[in-house]
């Protein structure tokens, strides 16, 4: 068998056991990858260098930086933007919701896109009282059409782009794409304000997550924070004034315990150790308690102050968390008392609830099932809470990314996000440079940290990018790519460039509903390549063709990341993406036949 077979009997193989689903994308991809070396179509330096390429470098940096902008709340704070922003109009949020969601495609990548933005949604189908299967489909479709108005919205972008370069076929820039992404997004926002109520199924899922945006105050609530709360001011010639949080002694005080400090320059919680003047203190208890340790140590009973206790306990640096002790840990036993923190004062236990019930003794023995409110800040709430020995009730990190927005590394993020853009719009440096800089920024200015990267990463999406370069080599060198192209040609050339360009993206179309749109473009590409070297036309629109085609997977919900993420918490069903997927597809069709030979000649 000549290796031109060999290679398409290998990737048609991929393609079934991509479409059944019951091995790992990734894996099959790697698979895919080992038997082109065992069957001698690629050498092993071919077979594996895929991992190595700088595309994949690139799209690891830029999920790296998706993740710091989604930590750093910039989608709680677009989200709370629209919400006041677009008032009651279901048309003005719909429009509103698509087109953040694509200004955000467009800029950290159409999955990290989806991520920060399907919290959003969420919160706002709650809220309005909205069936969130009108919302979620819609959400995606902007995600998918933002990613088509720059260079950093997908790999599918990125793999044409380096490869069009890579070929010696031309340069599309980093805004290039807006020429068939704007007027794509454009139509696409329309027909879901016509059609999509006609189009969209009215369900609501049981897997919607939680809206924390009002986490702290529920958690005030339930714990009673806020009964018999006392606000005392460290007064100038207080003896608390240069002595450690810790020091602060109520044993003599029978019924106070501590609820927190708050520092004066920013009225968030203390983080430095020492105690200042007008720094404040919340105490919790007996009235009387109160007003005698005020007496003792020269403090001031202040009023309830201008701001509630949930927004002075849950900040920009500081948040409030929820733990159950469970069965068999180490916590049983030990003795715990609110007001108690940490050997290194980044932690305090609030309160600690038992049945139900509060527990108000001077010191408690925790038992299996106690609850323990604890606050701190983030990167202590994030280091204490991955102890097994406790169970998380809601994530720090959720609730941050929800109910905190534009937090402490958010303009640092938001600078280096826009280096990056000014770096690729001036092709200042090369793409996958310019990605590691400002990744590489977001952790040195500590963003964040590197174990949330890599939690965030979406490792298989890397994985499968790098492995699906070699089915790709494969097409090149076997000439499987210009057999296929030879035959496009042969059935469609005689009508035109214009009609092979329309069969290429028909062909990238049928296969990416079935398959990932990265593992499509990296499969199509070469066809393309080889189509438009058998024509004698330029090889530019034949590429941006596949990419367009292999990014229209809007039939199946299973075909992209994006799609797949909002299935659960739209409550939906596979047959539910194709009939109004089959209008915006056709939509889509229609403007990559009509404008890419304008804007990029044959």
């Amino acid at each position: 068998m000549s290796d031109v077979w060999i290679t398409l009997s290998i990737i048609g193989l991929a393609l079934v056991m991509f479409a059944w689903n019951i091995v790992p994308a990734a894996v099959v991809a790697i698979g895919a990858a080992l038997l082109l070396y065992f069957t001698g179509v690629l050498t092993m330096p071919e077979a594996i260098s895929g991992f190595g390429d700088p595309v994949v470098v690139l799209i690891a940096a830029l999920l790296a930086i998706a993740v710091a902008l989604e930590a750093t709340g910039v989608g709680a704070w677009a989200g709370q933007l629209l919400l006041r922003l677009t008032g009651h109009s279901q048309t003005t949020l719909m429009v509103a919701l698509m087109l953040v969601a694509a200004v955000f495609s467009a800029l950290v990548g159409m999955n990290g896109a989806v991520a920060a933005m399907l919290p959003v949604t969420v919160i706002i189908a709650v809220r309005t009282g909205t069936a969130p299967s009108y919302l979620m489909i819609p959400l995606a479709l902007a995600c998918l059409k933002g990613a088509k108005l720059t260079l950093l919205g997908s790999p599918v972008n990125v793999i044409a782009a380096t490869q069009a370069d890579e070929a010696g076929v031309g340069h599309i820039g980093f805004f290039a794409w807006a020429w068939l992404g704007l007027p794509q997004l454009l139509g696409s926002i329309l027909i879901v304000v016509l059609l999509g109520k006609r189009l969209l199924p009215e369900r609501r899922s049981e897997s919607i997550p939680a809206d924390l945006s009002g986490h702290a105050q529920k958690l005030v609530e339930d714990y009673r924070l806020e009964h018999g709360l006392h606000q005392l001011l460290v007064l100038a010639g207080s003896p608390l004034v240069g002595t450690s949080r810790k020091e602060l002694d109520l044993a003599g005080y029978p019924g106070l315990s501590t609820v927190a400090f708050i520092d004066h320059h920013d009225h968030e919680p203390l983080e430095r150790e020492q105690l200042e003047a007008e720094d404040l203190v919340l105490v919790r208890g007996d009235g009387d308690a109160a007003r005698s340790l005020a007496a003792d140590l020269g403090l001031e009973v202040r009023g309830d102050g201008d701001r509630a206790l949930a927004d002075l306990l849950l900040g920009r640096d500081s948040g409030l968390a929820e733990v159950v002790v469970p069965q068999r840990s180490a916590m049983v036993g030990r003795t715990v008392f609110p007001g108690m923190t940490t050997d290194d004062q980044d932690l305090m236990v609030l309160a600690v609830q038992r049945g139900g019930a509060e527990l108000v003794r001077p010191r408690l023995t925790l038992r299996p099932g106690d609850h323990l409110l604890l606050q701190g800040s983030w990167p202590a709430l994030e280091r204490y809470l991955s102890d097994p020995q406790v169970l998380v009730v809601d994530s720090p990190e959720m609730v941050r990314q929800q109910a905190v927005a534009l937090g402490r590394g958010a303009p640092i993020a938001i600078a280096s996000l826009a280096l990056l853009v000014v770096l690729l719009v001036f092709n200042l440096t090369p793409a996958p440079i310019a990605a590691l800089i400002s990744a590489s920024l977001m952790v040195v200015f500590r963003v964040v940290r590197l174990p949330q990267l890599y939690r965030g990463i979406d490792w298989n999406t890397v994985i499968l990018i790098g492995a699906m370069i070699a089915p790709a080599t494969a097409m090149s060198k076997s000439g499987a790519a210009r057999m296929i192209g030879d035959h496009i040609v042969s059935w469609l050339g005689g009508a035109g460039p214009t009609m092979v360009l329309a069969g290429l993206f028909l062909a990238a179309t049928i296969i990416t509903q079935f398959i990932s749109n990265t593992s499509t473009a990296l499969v199509m590409m070469p066809i393309g390549l080889a189509a438009a070297a058998d024509m004698h036309v330029s090889a530019l629109p034949m590429m941006l063709s596949v990419a367009m085609g292999a990014s229209a997977s809007f039939l199946t919900p299973f075909a992209n990341g994006v799609s797949l993420m909002v299935y659960g918490p739209g409550g939906y069903r596979f047959g539910d993406f194709w009939r109004l997927g089959l209008v915006v597809l056709a939509w889509t069709m229609a403007v990559t036949v009509v404008v890419t030979p304008i804007v990029w000649p044959f």
